[in-house]
Parts: structure tokens; sequence; C-alpha cells
């Protein structure tokens, strides 16, 4: 699966787990809500930046965000 879609998937995981719309993550990650759409839906390629602020958003870490997609890669 491309990288992209796999972000996408885990940042609308994530966002969903803590019950936020698209627009109220967007709100406080200081985007704009057709960016977190697009980058949500594999269509975006997300800057380590911007990546950055989703995550922070998500009251989560880097290591957090990615451990779901490494412990699925190693089964």
């Amino acid at each position: 699966m491309d990288i992209k879609i796999k972000v996408g998937l885990r940042i609308r995981e994530l966002r969903k787990a803590l019950g936020l719309t698209q627009e109220s993550l967007a709100f406080k990650a200081d985007m704009d809500k057709t960016y977190l759409n697009e980058v949500e839906n594999g269509k975006r390629n997300v800057s380590l930046v911007n990546l950055q602020k989703i995550i922070l958003a998500l009251e989560t870490t880097f290591a957090l965000f990615f451990q779901e997609e490494i412990d699925s890669d190693r089964a």
C-alpha cells in the first residue's frame, strides 16, 4: 500500500478515535480543511512540518503515530 494512503488512514483512525471532525482537526492543526482531507485520502504528500502539526493536534507522538504501522508490518 502507498505510504501516502497509509499515513492518511492512520490520521483518520486517530481523528475518529478522538471524536474529531476533519474541520475540527484542521482547526487544531492550524491548516486548511481541504488540505487535511487530501492528506487523509492519500492525495497529498504531507510534509514533516505539517505531519508534526497533525500529530500534535491528535495529542500523540511520532513514535505512537507510527507504532501501529510498525507492528502490523511485522505480522
